[in-house]
């Protein structure tokens, strides 16, 4: 049988986590959905407007139009939490980006609601033990490299005396925003990305370093593998090489339990690789995207003026960027897909039907467990 992914006290007897997509595409529903497979479902934090006029005049009132947005959204993810826990008495967990305004925030919310887990990139989650102390949240920072790893362990021993639960590794075939790589580095590689195994050398790499740390200090931290892993196949490839579970997100966008609009399910199925482009985003990183007519604008070097009712990213100056990220991203998730920005992975060709999540995770299981039996 397949190893279960232990992290501290969890047990996920299905070493899969579920990628936090953001604006709304991991909301309770799906991450209820994964955690009752015996694996681990994850709501996005970044992202989660008032759905309703009279919801933003609310929080507007309340926070001021500047913060209206970030306080309406630590509310809706308390909500996503309760909600996914009354459809799941599953492993329930929360990715919160570095990159958010109201980062500290978010994660002392989710800390407080008692989420079973945090994971956290898009930057060094350097503080991100301070925000959650006191709770038995497991911490689980996303990194791209060793290097990352190896600060995120030494600073968080040196800080807080503790370690991580587990460490996600991040290659550069995943959707959406891509860290530890440049813009220009990833279009220059991307005819043969999958051609170099960089995420098998991150890997490799980062299970030497955890070697050393666990030895020395009588602990065990589970690496687990994320970015182009899509079936079982390659499940099995990464349990091989040492890492104790795979995290999986764009195949579960075309799926019944995923919130967003069918168009852009829709467009998920219909979607080649050669629909796949890199984008420069105002988050401040490159990210992988499926071509629509907003992001051949983009690309064309066209941008498109806003006022900034978001204020979601402290990497993001609504002065200088060309169009407003958050936007671009709801855009996708209600299906206005010709004015959106639609983040994929670099397998968007192999999804050829929406499915429910259980046959998914039935098959990568099967395909998995016949790749090991080999």
């Amino acid at each position: 049988m397949i190893e279960p992914l232990i992290i501290g006290d969890l047990k996920l007897k299905v070493p899969i986590l579920q990628g936090g997509m953001g604006v709304k595409i991991s909301l309770a529903p799906l991450a209820a959905a994964v955690a009752n497979c015996g694996a681990g479902g994850t709501i996005a934090s970044v992202g989660l407007p008032p759905d309703t006029q009279e919801e933003w005049d609310k929080y507007t009132k309340i926070a001021g139009y500047e913060h209206a947005y970030p306080t309406a959204c630590i509310q809706y993810l308390k909500d996503e939490i309760q909600k996914a826990r009354s459809l799941s008495n599953g492993v329930i967990g929360v990715n919160i980006m570095v990159a958010l305004s109201n980062y500290e925030e978010m994660v002392r919310a989710a800390a407080k609601e008692n989420i079973d887990f945090i994971i956290s990139g898009a930057g060094p989650p350097i503080s991100l033990p301070e925000f959650a102390e006191g709770s038995s949240v497991k911490l689980i920072p996303l990194v791209a490299s060793a290097r990352g790893a190896q600060l995120i362990i030494k600073t968080w021993k040196r800080r807080y005396n503790r370690f991580p639960d587990a460490i996600v590794v991040e290659g550069p075939l995943s959707g959406g925003h891509i860290a530890g790589y440049k813009f220009d580095e990833l279009v220059a590689m991307q005819n043969t990305l999958k051609e170099k195994p960089l995420l098998e050398k991150s890997i490799q790499e980062v299970l030497e370093l955890v070697k050393g740390f666990e030895k020395d200090n009588g602990i065990n931290i589970p690496v687990i593998a994320a970015g182009g892993v899509f079936d079982g196949k390659d499940m099995a490839k990464f349990l091989k090489m040492g890492a104790k579970g795979v995290q999986i997100g764009t195949r579960f966008v075309a799926t019944p339990e995923c919130s967003a609009a069918d168009e852009l399910k829709r467009l998920y199925v219909r979607a080649n690789e050669e629909d796949l482009v890199f984008i420069q985003s105002p988050v401040g990183m490159p990210a992988r995207t499926i071509r629509t007519k907003f992001v051949d604008k983009i690309m064309r070097g066209e941008g498109e003026k806003f006022d900034c009712k978001y204020r979601c990213l402290r990497t993001c100056d609504p002065a200088t960027v060309p169009y407003c990220i958050a936007k671009a991203l709801l855009n996708a998730f209600e299906g206005n897909i010709d004015q959106a920005v639609v983040l994929a992975g670099s397998n968007i060709q192999k999804i050829t039907e929406i499915r429910p999540v259980k046959d998914i995770i039935k098959e990568i299981v099967a395909e998995a467990q016949d790749e090991l039996d080999k």
